[in-house]
């Protein structure tokens, strides 16, 4: 399974890219105001210095609703950069605009995805990701790593080649039972991966292991 990062800041991407862990990087319009990127340009521009922290599919979504807005914004963001994956929300003129995509050779992240359906669609359409938003599906009373699972299924049974992009990733056990359900990628902010890396096991044994490292230093010293 890959690891993107949701963010727009750089430091967390640097940071997650140092790890030597990061694959990809995905990105909104509110994670871009939350840095303080503002205006056309600017956020271009963010995108591009993105693409220079991490060789891999960038995910820059369109803030249009309509066909030939999003088209012409696709483009645009497409042009940035090889990695650059336009992100399309599941809406009917958005799933002209991911077969047209598709059609042209630019690769694609369908967002807001709650259901096998739209996944269904997406693929079908050509769509390079899925994103199913599995927080907010447990937000409403339903389970959201089990939609991953059905999708999943559902791909391998079809053969569809889209790959499923795990998102809306609340915690570290999110990342493991996406991992378990068959997500191709999972997408999160960093204190999530971070997470991965704790375990008190492993803070306890890691100290054992530096005192008696000091003992064997003081038997040694005292020997000589």
């Amino acid at each position: 399974m890959k690891f993107f990062i949701d963010t727009a800041n750089l430091a967390h991407i640097k940071e997650a890219h140092d790890l030597g862990i990061l694959d990809g990087v995905t990105t909104n319009p509110s994670l871009m105001a939350k840095e303080g990127i503002k205006g056309t340009q600017a956020t271009l521009d963010h995108y591009k210095a993105i693409c220079e922290i991490v060789d891999g599919d960038i995910s820059a979504e369109v803030l249009s609703t309509d066909f030939d807005s999003m088209v012409e914004e696709g483009e645009t963001l497409a042009a940035l950069h090889p990695n650059i994956v336009v992100k399309v929300p599941m809406i009917k003129d958005g799933l002209k605009a991911i077969k047209y995509f598709s059609d042209k050779g630019i690769k694609t992240n369908c967002t807001l995805v709650f259901s096998a359906g739209q996944a269904i669609l997406a693929a079908k359409a050509g769509a390079t990701y899925v994103s199913p938003f599995l927080g907010r599906v447990d937000d409403i009373g339903w389970d959201g790593v089990q939609l991953i699972e059905q999708i999943a299924n559902i791909y391998a049974i079809q053969g569809y080649e889209t790959q499923i992009l795990a998102a809306s990733i609340r915690s570290s056990l999110h990342i493991v039972k996406c991992a378990e359900a068959g997500a191709h990628v999972c997408t999160c902010p960093l204190e999530p991966i971070l997470g991965l890396l704790t375990h008190p096991l492993t803070a306890s044994g890691l100290a054992k292991f530096v005192a008696d490292a000091e003992k064997m230093k003081e038997i040694m010293q005292e020997q000589e």
